[in-house]
């Protein structure tokens, strides 16, 4: 009986420690806020990413003294910093996201539940909007749904950590009218789901987005008298086995589609990178002007002459005005055999003079120029923090 009590003390203490951290995330919270008021009446950049990596890294070595693991630390202060970036960043967006109304209708490929639909939330959490789902069972409709005027705004996935770019995406970015106002990068945490009484032994069929699936493929490999169903939505693929109740059936989605409609878990992590991650875009009718005390992000779209030496003409306009390219993707062009598109991203905002006489020079060195958005980059070095904790842990040992 004394086990007992010990063991609701316990908890009660633990209840009184969580409701602390509570208090403290509220007021860390408004402290950044104090800091974006503070740097726009001082006129200083609202980003400060030297400042940024320098707390993470006086974060973990604080941490190593009270015998905290560098990794675990580095995680939970690189979600409270990115927290706070986007507190800075939606300081100034609250026009584009105000359409007048307490209501935002996304349009999304799959249903709620969905990655999709989870990374929209994440992303206009702090809106403080009621957020209504337009399901969609392909991009191209999802795109059409906010060019028509149904939708406010589309949250397309274009890359993954694991499985690479998404190539429908970026062939519909090249024909849609809207523009890139936002991302947003969210952990993908693929679990097998299924009915009560599944177990890995009765499996015969198993649902996924392709996408997933190929994330998943050396766990796949595990199961080989398995077979593998396609499906459009992570999900939809859950939805499919509720509604079935087969204990045969399978699905790979998140945690959060099974609970939403109340499936077990199987097995979690089963990805084949633990730190799986997706890029989203937010886009929309409206293009977006950027402050430029934010960094910003230009995506574009671009095709060369057919010669020797075209592409590295301008690639070498970007060195030339030292701005640095983040990413660089080749899609063929449909009906030009082995000819091809260039989908790029680099540092810098297209309202900035530097930016301008880049792109008048890109122009130039191309026969098709598209600039498919400016928008702020939230991105906390994800690769600096890990190093960060890495070069700790090392140092501990």
């Amino acid at each position: 009986m004394s086990e007992i009590k010990n063991l609701d003390n316990i908890r009660e203490n633990i209840n009184s420690v969580d409701s602390e951290l509570l208090k403290l995330l509220a007021k860390r919270r408004q402290l950044s806020k104090d800091v974006v008021n503070s740097k726009i009446a001082s006129d200083q950049p609202i980003r400060d990413t030297d400042r940024e990596t320098e707390l993470l890294s006086r974060i973990i070595n604080a941490g190593k003294e009270f015998g905290l693991d560098s990794h675990y630390i580095s995680k939970i202060f690189y979600d409270i910093i990115d927290d706070s970036v986007h507190l800075q960043q939606n300081h100034f967006q609250t026009s584009i996201f105000d359409n007048g109304t307490d209501v935002i209708r996304i349009a999304i490929q799959g249903i709620e539940g969905s990655y999709s639909s989870m990374a929209a939330k994440k992303f206009f959490a702090q809106f403080n909007k009621e957020i209504i789902f337009i399901s969609k069972e392909r991009f191209d409709e999802v795109a059409t749904e906010v060019e028509e005027g149904r939708a406010d705004f589309a949250m397309l996935p274009i890359e993954n950590t694991t499985s690479g770019g998404i190539n429908e995406v970026y062939d519909l970015l090249l024909h849609t009218t809207l523009s890139i106002i936002g991302e947003e990068k969210f952990r993908v945490k693929h679990c097998l789901v299924g009915s009560e009484k599944t177990t890995l032994g009765k499996l015969e069929i198993i649902f996924a987005h392709y996408q997933a699936a190929a994330q998943c493929n050396k766990f796949l490999a595990t199961l080989p008298n398995v077979k593998i169903q396609y499906f459009a939505d992570t999900a939809l693929s859950v939805k499919e086995i509720k509604e079935k109740g087969k204990v045969e059936y399978g699905a790979i989605a998140s945690e959060e589609a099974a609970k939403f409609f109340n499936l077990k878990i199987i097995q979690t992590e089963i990805a084949n990178q633990p730190e799986n991650y997706t890029r989203f875009l937010v886009c929309s009718r409206k293009t977006q002007i950027v402050d430029s005390r934010i960094p910003a992000k230009t995506s574009l779209v671009m095709a060369t002459a057919h010669t020797a030496g075209s592409l590295l003409n301008a690639l070498a306009v970007f060195s030339k005005y030292n701005i640095n390219i983040e990413k660089l993707e080749s899609r063929p062009i449909v009906g030009n055999p082995w000819e091809e598109m260039f989908y790029l991203d680099f540092e810098g905002n297209i309202n900035s003079e530097k930016v301008k006489l880049l792109l008048d020079d890109l122009g130039i060195h191309t026969r098709f120029l598209k600039v498919l958005g400016c928008y702020p980059t939230k991105e906390v070095s994800k690769a600096a923090l890990d190093f960060l904790a890495t070069a700790a842990n090392k140092k501990r040992s």
